[in-house]
């Protein structure tokens, strides 16, 4: 049974939706800056992809709205978003027992740091209540089901920044087997706070000593030196093919095939072989049973963080499956940032708006490419295409990998 990408919520440090977002991507707006005095991570970020400020009460109206960490604000907003796009209200378009939200991400980091900070300098009485509830992972699709009336399946994903996509995955799964005829699926992260930041930078993963913000990003790039930490939430509304065709609903693409593998390898580092996620590439060409040759894929959105060791283990695992030069390729953390287990389902939002548009947005930033990372790179300007399938993947912690197939919607949008 075919899952159908018919719906967008995408809150991005490029723009919100996917008009604004794609139209960043191929035009080269950068939503990388350096961080304002009053921000939290301030002097703990030399640069970040950063969203505005959120007034909780434009989000909800709840007895506990001044609690809800701003992971639940942006996922409570990519969710209304995604599902306006897709022109979907549970309990009128779908039965509320059809429907399943899958939601993945760290978890609430700005309540976990404030809490701890305010425990110790007022000790037991200063941990407030609705500490769990701020933190625990599940309270993005937890409070999603709430607003939305949302009774079917329910989870959490949290493989590191493979999460998002996963949880695409996972809802494709749910589709597949009959069990939901509407998912809405993806990730939230709200990461840049001092802890969590300085884990990273303690690490020398982080981009630094970039005076321009908007260069520090370079996947690929002979002189990248980390990646770029950001924010943001990206959920998608994945229908099965008959439900969407029942009521009349475009698709974006269609998800053509999954891979999920783990490398078994160390805890941080990619496998340098790149086979993990050769196979997790291999799998999703063979997704419904009839593999689609690689020649048939024009496009490849890659996980590109702009780390050393990661990027050459995917060019690696990418020329294993596709050869050398033998498939495009860009990143669009280039711009964006890394958002963490959110990535991912901004990339394959792209890669579905890539297809749609017959456009495919650019490694910005990718000025002398790394021999070690020898492929067809896409530079400077957007390609154009006639494709009718394209791959992204994303890798996480813990050798994560999982690469997602999409295809051209049998009835795409206008």
């Amino acid at each position: 049974m075919t899952a159908v990408i018919t719906g967008m919520g995408l809150h991005t440090p490029v723009g919100r939706g996917a008009e604004a977002t794609f139209d960043a991507l191929c035009t080269g707006r950068s939503g990388l800056t350096h961080l304002p005095a009053d921000h939290p991570a301030a002097g703990t970020l030399e640069v970040a992809g950063l969203l505005p400020a959120i007034d909780p009460r434009s989000v909800s109206s709840g007895p506990d709205t001044k609690v809800l960490d701003r992971i639940v604000l942006l996922a409570l907003l990519a969710a209304a978003d995604a599902f306006a796009d897709a022109g979907i209200e549970v309990g009128r378009d779908v039965a509320p027992e059809r429907t399943a939200v899958i939601v993945g991400g760290v978890g609430g980091l700005a309540t976990l740091e404030t809490q701890v900070l305010t425990r110790a300098a007022r000790g037991r009485a200063g941990v407030s209540p609705y500490l769990l509830t701020g933190v625990l992972p599940n309270m993005p699709s937890a409070r999603i089901a709430i607003r939305h009336g949302i009774r079917g399946y329910s989870s959490s994903v949290g493989t590191a920044c493979a999460s998002g996509v996963q949880a695409v995955a996972d809802a494709v799964r749910l589709i597949q087997a009959g069990e939901a005829d509407v998912v809405l699926c993806g990730a939230s992260e709200a990461p840049l706070f001092p802890t969590f930041a300085d884990t990273f930078g303690n690490a020398r993963a982080l981009a630094r000593g970039w005076a321009d913000p908007t260069e520090a990003s370079r996947p690929f790039d002979l002189r990248r030196n980390g990646f770029v930490l950001a924010e943001g939430a990206a959920l998608l509304v994945l229908e099965s093919a008959a439900h969407a065709a029942a009521r009349g609903a475009p698709g974006y693409a269609e998800i053509a095939g999954y891979g999920v593998t783990t490398d078994a390898y160390h805890p941080t580092a990619p496998r340098p072989d790149g086979t993990g996620a050769a196979e997790s590439i291999r799998r999703a060409l063979s997704g419904r049973g009839v593999p689609v040759p690689v020649a048939e894929v024009g496009y490849v959105n890659a996980h590109g963080t702009g780390t050393k060791l990661g990027d050459i283990a995917e060019i690696t695992a990418l020329t294993e499956v596709f050869g050398t030069n033998g498939v495009p390729v860009s990143s669009t953390k280039a711009l964006t940032g890394h958002l963490l287990g959110a990535s991912g389902v901004l990339e394959t939002a792209a890669t579905a708006l890539a297809l749609g548009r017959g456009l495919l947005p650019p490694t910005w930033n990718l000025d002398d490419p790394d021999p070690a990372c020898p492929a067809d790179h896409i530079r400077k300007e957007p390609r154009a295409t006639e494709t009718g399938y394209a791959l992204t993947n994303s890798f996480g912690f813990g050798g994560q990998n999982v690469s997602l197939l999409l295809s051209r919607a049998t009835r795409p949008r206008s």
